[in-house]
C-alpha cells in the first residue's frame, strides 16, 4: 500500500466521523478525497461517494434510530421525490453531458470540471444557511403542505444527483429551516434520506460505469467504523455547534474546490 492510498484509507474513516457528527457532508470530503488525492474522475468518483455515504449512513441512521432522533414520517416525504429525481440524474442526466462543453480560446470547460464548480457552488449555498445567525424561534408544530416537500425533494434530488452527493449538506439545513426539525433530530433524519437518495443513485450508475469492488468496499468499510465514532462523540457537542462548524467546514471545502478547477 503507498502512501497515496494510505492517506485514502485515513481520509475514509474523516468521511464517517463527519456523518456520524453532522448527518451530511460525507460526500464533501468524499469527492475531492477521490479526485484530487487518489486521481479519479470526477464522473466515477461522484458515483463512488454515492455507495460509501449511502452505505455509511445507513449505519449511521440506526444508531441514530435508536437514541430516538430520527422523524421517520418527514424523512420518508422528502425520500420518495429526491431518490426518483436522484435515480435519474445519474441513469440518464450525467451520461448525457458532453465531455466538453465549451471553449474559450486556450480554455475548455469539461464535464468534470463543471460537475466540480457547480458542486462547490451548491456548497457555498449551504454553508451560508448553517453559518448566518438566526433568531431563535418558537417551533412551528404545523406541517407544511405536502407539495412543497414533495417540489423540495425534486429539487434536491437533481441537484444530489448530479453531483454525487448523499445530500445531507443540504437535507440537514432544509429539514431545520422548512421542517422546524430541532438540529439533533435533523441529523438523524437526514441520515434516512441520504441511505436511500445515495444507493438508488448509485444503481443508476452501476449501469453505466465500471465499478473498482474491492478499493470501493475497502473504502466503505472504513468509512462506517468513522461513523460509528462520529455518532459517539456526537452526543459531547451541542447541536449549535454542531450546525456552525459544519457551515465552516462546508465552505472551506468549497474554496478549496474551485482554487483546484479553475487554476
Amino acid at each position: 500500500m503507498d502512501n497515496t492510498q494510505l492517506l485514502g484509507y485515513i481520509g475514509a474513516l474523516i468521511v464517517g466521523l463527519v456523518l456520524g457528527l453532522i448527518g451530511g457532508g460525507g460526500s464533501i470530503l468524499t469527492v475531492p478525497l477521490l479526485v484530487y488525492l487518489l486521481g479519479y474522475n470526477p464522473v466515477v468518483a461522484t458515483a463512488y461517494s454515492l455507495f460509501v455515504v449511502g452505505t455509511s449512513s445507513l449505519v449511521g441512521s440506526y444508531q441514530k434510530y435508536k437514541k430516538g432522533l430520527v422523524d421517520f414520517k418527514t424523512g420518508i416525504a422528502f425520500s420518495f421525490p429526491s431518490f426518483i429525481a436522484v435515480y435519474l440524474s445519474r441513469r440518464y442526466l450525467v451520461p448525457g453531458i458532453p465531455e466538453t462543453l465549451f471553449n474559450i480560446g486556450d480554455y475548455t470547460l469539461t464535464k468534470g470540471m463543471a460537475i466540480m464548480i457547480f458542486f462547490a457552488i451548491i456548497m457555498f449555498l449551504s454553508s451560508y444557511s448553517m453559518i448566518k445567525n438566526r433568531k431563535d424561534k418558537e417551533i412551528n408544530t404545523k406541517a407544511q403542505p405536502y407539495y412543497k416537500t414533495f417540489i423540495q425533494g425534486l429539487i434536491i434530488g437533481t441537484i444530489t444527483g448530479l453531483i454525487g452527493a448523499g445530500g445531507g449538506f443540504l437535507y440537514v439545513p432544509a429539514l431545520v429551516l422548512w421542517a422546524n426539525i430541532p438540529m439533533k433530530k435533523a441529523v438523524g433524519t437526514s441520515l434516512i434520506i441520504v441511505t436511500i437518495n445515495s444507493l438508488i443513485g448509485f444503481m443508476g450508475d452501476v449501469q453505466t460505469l465500471d465499478i473498482e469492488w474491492f478499493f470501493l468496499l475497502t473504502f466503505t468499510l472504513i468509512s462506517i467504523i468513522g461513523i460509528i465514532l462520529g455518532i459517539f462523540l456526537s452526543k459531547f457537542i451541542s447541536g449549535e455547534k454542531l450546525k456552525k462548524s459544519f457551515g465552516v467546514f462546508t465552505l472551506i471545502m468549497a474554496i478549496y474546490i474551485i482554487y483546484k478547477e479553475v487554476n
